[in-house]
């Protein structure tokens, strides 16, 4: 019943044009801001905490910009759930990096894309799933309201896109997909239960962070890219960002963690005002061990 009710809602929301979107989408994360003040606090100490903001000026700015955008991701989910891939796709205004694609697909190589919680990772996915001559997946963990899955799974796998989860059938899943010279897509972001991650400092704190990529990247013939979809003002649609991964896995776990996080604060720092600062990126998943008193790892 709950899933059948929110696919309407999404429905309907899907069918407005992106500028009311993200009107309705701003309205809805400077409520929150106001109205939650676990959302506040943790958005306001995360923003902080990366020293993004060269003055106080400038990161009280950045927090209402960041509420404003974070809303606008929430609503805008819809869009690559409701409507048609060929729709979603010709959202996206411009794409640089293409020949990155281009260069792994020439190699034969399977093609990592990593993006984090950044401007609208599902428009951007979608338009790279639209453009590529080999399947992609997707891994995904799901959500807390369990009624929302059937509609983002229904929305994912569409064309030759398809999802695994994030468990070890999903891993064997993306292996297979590499080593047969398609794509997949990973967050880099979130923190990873307990067993599947090592601390590593993201902007000088340490956070849980995931080795599955490092894993995944070295094998053979991997080529991993990073992106983003900026959100552009005004309900214009959407800039993607495509680049070669920044350092190489050696293997070393917590190293390759670092590796990890210092790509995440690249892209992040390119649109910060875009990023999801509400996460509690510092968490300690259950049964992992506490956080070192600092992180002293350097990428």
């Amino acid at each position: 019943m709950m899933t059948r009710i929110a696919r309407l809602i999404l429905q309907t929301l899907a069918a407005l044009p992106l500028p009311a979107i993200h009107f309705l989408g701003a309205l809805l994360g400077k409520s929150l801001y106001y109205l939650s003040p676990r959302f506040r606090v943790r958005m306001r100490e995360n923003l902080k905490t990366s020293e993004i903001a060269g003055s106080y000026q400038l990161y009280e700015s950045l927090v209402k910009q960041s509420a404003a955008e974070t809303g606008k991701g929430a609503l805008e989910l819809a869009i690559p759930w409701c409507r048609e891939p060929a729709y979603v796709s010709s959202l996206v205004r411009q794409c640089d990096g293409w020949e990155h694609v281009d260069a792994a697909i020439a190699a034969g190589h399977g093609i990592i894309f990593v993006t984090p919680h950044l401007g609208s990772y599902d428009i951007a996915g979608r338009y790279i799933a639209d453009h590529l001559p080999c399947p992609l997946t997707a891994m995904y963990r799901p959500p807390k309201l369990s009624w929302l899955e059937p509609i983002m799974n229904e929305g994912r796998e569409r064309g030759s896109t398809r999802t695994a989860p994030a468990t070890g059938a999903g891993v064997r899943q993306l292996m297979k997909a590499l080593k047969g010279a398609e794509a997949t897509i990973m967050l880099p972001d979130q923190v990873p239960g307990n067993g599947e991650g090592v601390w590593a400092p993201f902007f000088g704190k340490p956070a849980f962070t995931m080795t599955l990529l490092a894993r995944l990247a070295q094998t053979r013939n991997i080529s991993v890219l990073w992106f983003c979809g900026e959100r552009l003002p005004h309900g214009r649609g959407f800039h993607i960002h495509i680049t070669p991964q920044q350092g190489e896995f050696t293997g070393e776990r917590e190293q390759d963690a670092a590796i990890v996080n210092a790509n995440v604060e690249r892209l992040i720092k390119t649109c910060p005002q875009q990023y999801l600062w509400s996460y509690n990126r510092y968490k300690t998943p259950s049964g992992a061990a506490p956080q070192p008193a600092h992180a002293s790892l350097e990428p």
